[in-house]
């Protein structure tokens, strides 16, 4: 490994909406090395990234390439500074060829100025051939399998010659046979000296795979661990840290033994044979890394998305798992991870996204407008809602009021069972209090109630039971009286207790 500073970031800080998100990071990178970088969901390295990407600037910090100070205010911005970024979503178009792929809007000319797809194939082929990548440059990328997707969107970042390579989980799509041949190209790629910020939530391909280990918890930087020092438990402990943040403890009630949910062996293309029931007034919490498929296995029971096999019980009582509709009907409702893409609707008024769920009740197919705007202020009184008046646009509420909003929706509803996911995400603690509260109110009257969150000690605080998933598979479960963040986050990275 090359000890070349290529890359070294100072006091590093970043708010959004006066909260902080980041608070004087530090994160240096040497030519030729792979520096991982770790934390919970939410714990700052994607917006590290972004930040040296060109996509958020920083509110202040430095950041040197080389040992020159730069300033990065856009992606072409990064570019020009060699920096490139494999992300964890492929951007590729399907319909296209690998070498289409990889030089689109770069292609080669020929006579007239027009593509010449010799010259194409030829510059393509060239590049596999050195990234000692066995995929032919004229297959549709349609035709290959995601780990070969992965290597072309690789090809295509370092057909722009980067001297920094950021990879976002790289192998959380590829099945177990094929993450090896990754790795090797990244080993080769490290080997011609660029310098690659790795981040991965699989604990031991990261110490397979790094020369150094920096730890982000909370927006901080925790500490970084050389090659000799990364031990898989040490870095568990940095990334969990100690319970604290949050001034919430629910007083917890001996749960019913009376099943309301019980689902059998939920399959898709995301989840694997998936088996969990949920007690009348408990709270379940289910726990994972990002892409383990706990937002994956809401989507599929609630019907969002497709399944290959799997039952659902609701009292006892088989439902269709393709028709939302029906299970709304029978008492279920689903506040879904991104309030603002899947749940919301923001030019609307808060009235109305509130009593949209309503819809089906309408009288002839009639809206009763006056009654819909009661609806709305009987909920934004209840829930506190912080709004000028219900008429008020939900894109101008803040995010913790908007999730208050989604909630307010399904609460107008009367559901028996209710299911959240991520339901305090980018929220201040402030309102992440009022929210468990009121969470807490409905489970003492009987309402069984499901949370999906990337925060470890909102599960701890409010939770009855977590279930914690792994590569699209259930990997454990534990009582409230033996959960700890250690024994969560060992079984949400796959290893054995």
């Amino acid at each position: 490994m090359s000890t070349d500073k290529l890359l070294v970031m100072e006091g590093i800080c970043k708010a959004f909406h006066n909260v902080k998100v980041l608070e004087n990071v530090e994160f240096s990178l040497n030519a030729g090395e792979i520096h991982s970088l770790m934390g919970e969901n939410g714990a700052g390295k994607s917006t590290l990234m972004k930040i040296l990407c060109g996509t958020y600037s920083c509110d202040s910090g430095e950041i040197f390439i080389d040992g020159v100070r730069v300033r990065i205010a856009s992606p072409a911005d990064a570019k020009r500074y060699g920096i490139g970024i494999v992300h964890q979503e492929l951007i590729l178009a399907p319909h296209l060829t690998v070498a289409e792929n990889i030089y689109i809007g770069r292609e080669p000319k020929g006579f007239a100025g027009t593509l010449s797809q010799k010259k194409l194939n030829q510059q393509a082929k060239r590049l596999l051939e050195e990234l000692q990548i066995p995929i032919s440059p004229d297959e549709q990328v349609r035709n290959l399998t995601v780990a070969q997707k992965q290597l072309v969107e690789i090809a295509k970042v370092i057909s722009q010659s980067p001297k920094i390579l950021i990879m976002d989980e790289p192998t959380s799509a590829l099945p177990e046979s094929e993450v090896s041949q990754l790795l090797s190209r990244v080993r080769q790629l490290k080997e011609i000296g660029i310098g690659i910020i790795y981040i991965s939530h699989k604990m031991n391909e990261i110490k397979k795979i790094s020369d150094r280990v920096t730890v982000l918890r909370d927006g901080t930087h925790i500490g970084t661990l050389k090659k000799e020092e990364i031990d898989i438990q040490k870095i568990i402990e940095m990334m969990v840290g100690r319970i604290g943040g949050l001034d919430f403890h629910r007083k917890r009630k001996n749960v019913s033994e009376e099943c309301v949910m019980r689902v059998e062996h939920l399959t898709n293309e995301n989840i694997q044979d998936v088996s969990f029931y949920l007690k009348k007034g408990e709270i379940l919490g289910f726990s994972g890394l990002m892409g383990a498929g706990r937002s994956e296995t809401m989507r599929a029971l609630f019907g969002m998305d497709p399944v290959i096999k799997g039952e659902l019980f609701i009292n006892n009582r088989k439902q269709s798992v393709s028709h939302p509709q029906q299970l709304v009907r029978n008492g279920v409702g689903f506040a879904p991870e991104d309030r603002k893409e899947q749940a919301l609707f923001l030019d609307m008024p808060v009235w109305s996204n509130i009593s949209i769920a309503q819809l089906y009740h309408a009288k002839w197919g009639i809206r009763n407008i006056k009654k819909e705007r009661l609806l709305g202020e009987k909920y934004r009184e209840r829930l506190r809602i912080q709004a000028s008046s219900v008429s008020q646009m939900v894109k101008r509420l803040s995010g913790g009021n908007q999730q208050k909003v989604v909630i307010s929706r399904w609460l107008a509803n009367h559901p028996d069972i209710l299911i959240l996911d991520e339901p305090t995400r980018g929220i201040d603690v402030g309102a992440k209090t009022e929210i468990y509260e009121i969470l807490s109110e409905l489970s003492e009257k009987g309402m069984s109630i499901i949370i999906v969150s990337s925060e470890i000690t909102e599960l701890l605080s409010i939770a009855d039971r977590i279930i914690i998933m792994h590569e699209g598979k259930i990997s454990g479960e534990l009582s409230i009286e033996e959960a700890t963040q250690e024994k969560i986050m060992t079984f949400a990275t796959g290893q054995k207790m």
